[in-house]
Formats: C-alpha cells, structure tokens, sequence
C-alpha cells in the first residue's frame, strides 16, 4: 500500500525561555508525520506542532507545502488536529479510518517520515503490550500500545495501521529498547476527535487521588474489607480535581465506570486487558459524570465523579502560553511548573533543588495552597544588595499571609506598603522598602532590558490616588 492519508508535518515553533521568562529563545524547525482523517483535516501528535508560530503540511512525492493551521490540541493525550488552508490539497485523497483498539501480537504498519530520507517509510511490526504509560509530552498516565517496530524522529505523529484502519498515532519511542515504539490507541483517538465534533474541553480529566494498593490482610481487616471486597486506599486528594467533595482519604475505591479495582489497582479493561484502574478517565471528556463505589468507614457508598481537568500543585504542561513572571524590586518570581523545572537540562529530576522536586512529586494542592511561588532569581541592584544568593527558592508568606496562588501573590505584592518582608521556604528574611522598591523599578528595568514589572497574563497594579483637601 502507499498510504497517500499520510503526510509530513512542518512545524517552526518558539518556546517560552524561563530563565529569561519575559521573552522566548530563537524560533526553531522540525518535521513530523500525519494522517488525513476527514476532508482537509489531519491528525498529529501535540508535540510535534507544540508552542508552533507556522505550520504547512506535504504530501507524498510533492514538492509543494500547504499552510495549516491547529484547529484542536490536546496536550494531555499527545494528540493535534490541524485543518488545511488549501482546499485542493487533499483533493483525489480519501480519508483514513479510525480503528479500534488492537489485540496482542496483531499486526501493524508505522508510516511516516523519519528523518534521513524524503519519502513515506513503513515500518512492521506486532502489538507487545497494550497498558498505562507515561507519556513523555504530558507526564499524564495514559492507556498505550506498545509495538515492536522503529519509531524515529520524524516518525512521531504519524498513523500506525492494522487492517486498514488507523488503530494509533505514534508518539515516542523507548530509549532503552530497540525497534520499540508506543502510540496513542484507537479508543484515546476517537475520544480527542468526538471532543472536537462537539466543541468539548480538550483536556484529558484526571480524578486527582493518589493511592496505595491494599493487598495486606491486616490493612484490609483494618478497614473493614470482606474477603470478597477488593480496591485501593485514597492517600491524598488534589483540590479542585473530580475527586474533591466526593472521596476522601482513608476511603477505600472498589469500582470506577463498571469497572472492579484489583487490590493492586488495576481493572479488566475493555474485558481484555490488565491495567491500572485510571485507564478508564482517558475515555471520557470533561464534564461527563463517573459513577465510583467506594468504602466509608465499612460501609459501601456509590457516589458521581464530575470529571474535571487534572489539578496540580505543579503544572505539568505549560505549552501554548507564556511565562507567568512578576518583578518587584529586582526580584523575579514565577509559578512553580514542570517547565520551569526544566531550566536545569536534560536530566532535572536529578539536578533540580531536592526542595522543589519534592513538591512536584508529592504536593498536594489545598484551598489554601493552589500554586507554588518561587523567587527565580534576583536581578542586582542596590535596592536588593544582599539577596543576590536567594534564589529558586519558595515564598512562603508576604507580611505574615500566605498566598494562595501567583495572582494572590501579586495582589499582596502590590497592596504592600512600608516595609515588605518575604519569608523563604529556607527559613530566610527578604526584607525590601515597598516605596524604594518602586522607585528602583525603572532604573532595573532598563538595565536588564526587561519590558515591565509582570506578565500580560496579571492585572496591573492599581494606584489609588488621594485627594488633598482644600485650605479654608
């Protein structure tokens, strides 16, 4: 087969530079694979078209390039859908179609364009494993298939066939293993281009629970389990996730969407295929209702799960927006996001402050503690001499307060008066004079060739001026 649906995906993107997060570093170039699945429409993964300024589109043994533009993404589950300026350029092509998810030791074809060559490459090879992973774009544990066939740059967005049918797009490849490649399924797919039918949240809803499996007799006894019962402890529950209200820690979920939880965590997917429990939210959009059962206090509840965006306390996908930042006095801070983690290389879950790391693995999000703000670092001055080593460390309090969120963090910032003192995760005092704080704004500013005091994104500070009474 020639498989005419796929095409290459040129995509110049910028990214946000947060060391500097007031501008962004030089734009770039990459290519990636895509396959046409309605008239002037095709699908991609996300990370091939992330943070992208201009995006064109070419088909086989053409030399011409379409213009596209992204039409739908959803960084959650890795997957894009742009539509196609050109009318004409798929003209003659008929679209693919979505499969369904595959069996073990099915057959599959990856087509795509890996770099090195410039026409379409199809590589064979068989379904291994079908289970949660982590998917490298979003850090979300996802349903995937994992194939036994090359999955290389270039490669990633495109279509892996099974009798015709699209049963996944390809999206990263195992760095310890050869010729061995994941994709998102046929049922993640068919969810993400339902969503976009009917102008529903792209986002892939998380329930917001961590847990512990219960396969310890006594703990179970503890809890009041019988021998037929079986589930997971609730350990932790994020604010403001689909969880929140509903389940809380020290209850036990047995059932999740008709679905039995193993005492290990995992369930009988689609009746086939053992995975863990939370497999079943990647088949459902933003606001749908799941039906949970759990166990309170030994006693059975069923209860409605209002399926919500994944709720941090450290966001892990930041793509497509810019930099929440503010300065005052010198002193730049920003959210705490996965992005921000990565100003420390490659490998940052190994060179990032211990401190920081720790609160994006086990942070736990509460009313009053959505978001972590840190002092990023210090941009000299002499209003803040001595500071400068107070850097990429958390504000705990502004004044005795403790801010929710960055936009709470601004807002003490900016009421402030008289004497500002922050105090640091470390246990550290930063003590700045609000007035000469202010004053020194412009002179810092222009030095560090900064375009103002905070991003677009935070409401700009109000002056509120006093009227002088008049003499008698």
């Amino acid at each position: 087969m020639t498989y005419p649906q796929v095409v290459r995906v040129y995509s110049t993107y910028q990214d946000p530079d947060y060391e500097c997060p007031w501008q962004s570093v030089a734009p770039r170039g990459s290519t990636g694979s895509g396959v046409l699945v309605a008239p002037h429409r095709i699908l991609t993964g996300a990370h091939v078209v992330a943070n992208a300024t201009f995006v064109q589109v070419q088909k086989q043994s053409d030399v011409k390039k379409a213009t596209a533009r992204v039409v739908a993404i959803s960084h959650d589950c890795d997957l894009a859908l742009l539509e196609i300026e050109d009318k004409a350029f798929t003209r003659g092509i008929k679209p693919s179609v979505i499969g369904d998810l595959p069996r073990l030791r099915d057959d599959v074809q990856v087509v795509g364009y890996p770099i090195g060559g410039e026409e379409v490459s199809i590589t064979e090879g068989v379904v291994s494993r079908i289970e949660v992973q982590r998917y490298e774009h979003s850090q979300r544990h996802l349903l995937a298939v994992t194939v036994d066939a090359a999955i290389n740059e270039g490669n990633s967005g495109g279509p892996v066939f099974a009798r015709g049918k699209v049963v996944g797009i390809a999206f990263q490849a195992l760095p310890d293993a050869e010729n061995v490649g994941e994709m998102v399924p046929a049922p993640i797919l068919r969810r993400f281009l339902d969503g976009v039918k009917k102008h529903k949240e792209p986002e892939v809803p998380g329930i917001g629970i961590s847990t512990q499996p219960l396969e310890n007799p006594a703990l179970r006894h503890h809890l009041g389990m019988r021998e037929r019962d079986s589930g997971v402890l609730v350990t932790a529950v994020q604010y403001g996730s689909s969880a929140w209200g509903q389940l809380e820690v020290g209850d036990v979920l047995m059932a999740l969407d008709g679905h039995t939880i193993a005492d290990n965590g995992t369930i009988r997917y689609r009746g086939r295929h053992r995975c863990q429990f939370d497999a079943v939210i990647g088949d459902h959009h933003v606001g749908d209702v799941v039906q949970a059962r759990l166990l309170r206090r030994g006693k059975a509840k069923d209860v409605r799960l209002k399926m919500e965006p994944m709720a941090w306390l450290v966001p892990r996908t930041e793509y497509d927006r810019r930099p929440m930042w503010f300065v005052f006095g010198g002193l730049v801070f920003q959210r705490l996001t996965a992005e921000f983690l990565r100003n420390w290389g490659e490998h940052w879950w190994d060179k990032a402050p211990k401190e920081l790391l720790h609160l994006y693995y086990s942070g736990l999000r509460r009313p009053e503690q959505q978001e972590v703000v840190v002092l990023a670092q210090v941009l000299a001055d002499d209003v803040n001499v001595g500071y400068e080593a107070f850097h990429n460390d958390v504000v705990v309090s502004v004044n005795g307060e403790h801010p929710v969120d960055m936009l709470d963090f601004v807002r003490l910032m900016d009421v402030a008066s008289g004497e500002v003192v922050m105090k640091l995760s470390t246990g550290a005092i930063v003590l700045l004079d609000a007035a000469a704080a202010r004053a020194a704004e412009p002179r810092i500013l222009a030095t560090y060739h900064v375009p103002g005091d905070r991003s677009a994104d935070l409401p700009k500070r109000r002056v509120v001026a006093t009227k002088k009474k008049r003499g008698k």
